[in-house]
This record gives structure tokens, C-alpha cells and sequence, in this order.
């Protein structure tokens, strides 16, 4: 690293985007990360589709449960 770096060029927030939607990372214990690949793979389906459904499900029980 330098000991110096020279901002003065700088553009504040140049790459921010108002209405950019972050994806936060969603991290897996390996056994259920290979139940659910598993799972996936034997559907056809993608990992994301898999755990995207089965969330979707579980919403779907608790607001019937409310």
C-alpha cells in the first residue's frame, strides 16, 4: 500500500444507485446444503429455485396460521 492517495479527482457517490436492490449472501450448513442440492438437482431445478419455493411455502403456513 502507499502511504499516500490522492482523492482530490474523486466523484462522490459516482457509482451509487438509488434504486439498486442488494442480494444479501445466505450462507448454508454443509449438511443442508447438500440435502438441498441434492433436492434441486433430482427436480431440475436450481438451488435458488428450491429454497426460494420451500420459503415461499413456509410464508404461506404462517400467514394461515395468523
Amino acid at each position: 500500500m502507499k502511504d499516500n492517495y490522492d482523492f482530490s479527482k474523486g466523484e462522490r457517490g459516482k457509482f451509487f444507485r438509488k434504486e439498486a436492490t442488494l442480494v444479501p449472501p445466505v450462507h448454508l450448513d454443509p449438511e443442508i446444503l447438500s440435502y438441498l442440492s441434492a433436492r434441486a438437482d433430482a427436480q431440475g431445478a436450481s438451488l435458488s429455485e428450491l429454497v426460494n419455493l420451500m420459503l415461499q411455502k413456509d410464508i404461506e403456513l404462517i400467514e394461515l396460521a395468523r
